[in-house]
């Protein structure tokens, strides 16, 4: 691709309403594999400077694994610059900051997350997925498993997790759709004074989450239980990291299972070959879970920020410059992957990057593991299998592989292999 014209742009986030636009990712690991790509304004967010798109997989492991060279912190992690003024505010999160001061409040809040806990949770939402299923099941028509299903069981699974009142728990849902959602045009953007659309991760945007953030903490330390949020608050967290940990559970706790739970749905019900294997035991539900992580990651991109000047794929890259891996990409890679485009439940090794890698990889994969296989469980166990009632509805954004809709038919059970 000598022209800049002809490289294909994978920034614009309404490509994404579609699906993965897996023939451009194609196109850019074979051809320019560390591609210029523009940043123009759109859906009313004004333009920026532009960045690096880097779609291989061995490339976007390199960038996520070294932190010294490519930086979480100098731009944060978001494709789009934030105001300059909101930087130090931002890197506050964990998700914005670099080895050492990443390390420590990672071991701090990974504290939290015990053995016992963990065993505690796994069975409550085991319970929930069986009584949301069993009630999808229940109507005997067509459903759509996001409504009647997923976005619940995601949100009170991490409501449960938190210690959140059940009467704060649409609180929670607002918050996550004011962040998550605000490239898609369903939900209207919050406008300066001058008409412009407000960041949602500026402290203005932010402010009643965290004022709730500090009002339970503070309700915590004279009423433990056992819950995360008790062990956040009688922790050495400082009260503005404290803010910052709510914010990342809360949003990133949720949608990751948000996203991933009916597009591993989606993507049985797109093959019922692997999904009739799936539901006859035929191959292990740890293996499918990895394999529909794979092809349908929660995230689609991340930002790094060059620290000092580079070379990647044969690309200079200059100190400065934005660096923006697409996980969706490396997870279709050919040189990493035997026929990336096939569904294999059975697939290992899987070395798919939708927790991402190195010092940042999700600090909950393990919980969103364990929540999507007992929801698969759950479902093989309820029903004979999903098929399709019409086309999903998917999220306008290039961060987040959301789907908002997905209607499908759940067969009636059959009889389960000894």
């Amino acid at each position: 691709m000598g022209d800049a014209s002809e490289v294909p742009d994978v920034f614009d986030p309404r490509i994404y309403a579609a699906g993965i636009p897996h023939d451009r990712f194609r196109a850019l690991r074979d051809h320019a594999p560390v591609a210029r790509q523009a940043e123009p304004e759109i859906l009313g967010w004004p333009a920026g400077p532009g960045f690096w798109a880097v779609t291989r997989h061995s490339d976007v492991v390199r960038v996520l694994k070294d932190s010294r060279t490519y930086s979480s912190s100098l731009g944060a992690t978001q494709i789009r610059d934030p105001d300059p003024a909101d930087l130090p505010f931002i890197r506050r999160m964990m998700l914005n900051q670099d080895p050492p001061e990443h390390g420590r409040l990672r071991r701090l809040v990974s504290r939290a997350f015990t053995p016992g806990r963990i065993e505690r949770f796994a069975a409550t939402a085991r319970e929930r997925a069986r009584g949301l299923i069993g009630e999808a099941v229940a109507t005997g028509g067509e459903v759509d498993l996001v409504r009647t299903v997923t976005d619940d069981y995601a949100l009170l699974n991490l409501t449960d997790l938190l210690g959140i009142p059940a009467s704060d728990r649409g609180l929670l849902h607002a918050w996550t759709e004011r962040v998550i959602a605000y490239q898609d045009p369903d939900e209207p953007p919050v406008l300066d004074a001058e008409g412009r659309p407000v960041n949602p991760r500026s402290p203005a945007m932010l402010a009643e989450m965290f004022g709730y953030a500090q009002e339970l903490a503070a309700y915590k330390r004279t009423h433990p239980a056992d819950d995360v949020m008790t062990s956040l608050a009688t922790s050495e967290l400082a009260d503005a990291e404290l803010e910052m940990f709510f914010f990342l559970l809360t949003v990133a706790g949720n949608d990751t299972v948000r996203s991933a739970a009916p597009g591993g749905l989606l993507a049985l019900a797109e093959h019922p070959g692997e999904q009739a294997r799936l539901w006859g035991g035929k191959v292990s539900m740890e293996t499918a879970v990895d394999e529909l992580l794979r092809v349908h990651p929660p995230v689609l991109s991340f930002r790094r920020t060059a620290a000092r000047d580079t070379v990647l794929a044969g690309q200079a890259i200059a100190a400065g410059d934005k660096v923006v891996v697409f996980h969706a990409s490396a997870n279709h890679d050919e040189r990493a992957f035997a026929a990336p485009h096939r569904l294999d439940l059975g697939r290992s090794p899987n070395p798919h990057v939708s927790f991402g890698d190195g010092p940042h990889v999700c600090l909950g994969a393990h919980f969103a593991r364990l929540q999507l296989r007992v929801l698969y469980e759950e479902a093989r166990a309820a029903c004979g299998g999903v098929e399709l009632a019409g086309p999903p509805r998917r999220l306008v954004s290039n961060f987040i592989n959301g789907i908002k809709s997905l209607p499908v038919w759940l067969k009636e059970p059959t009889a389960r292999p000894v």
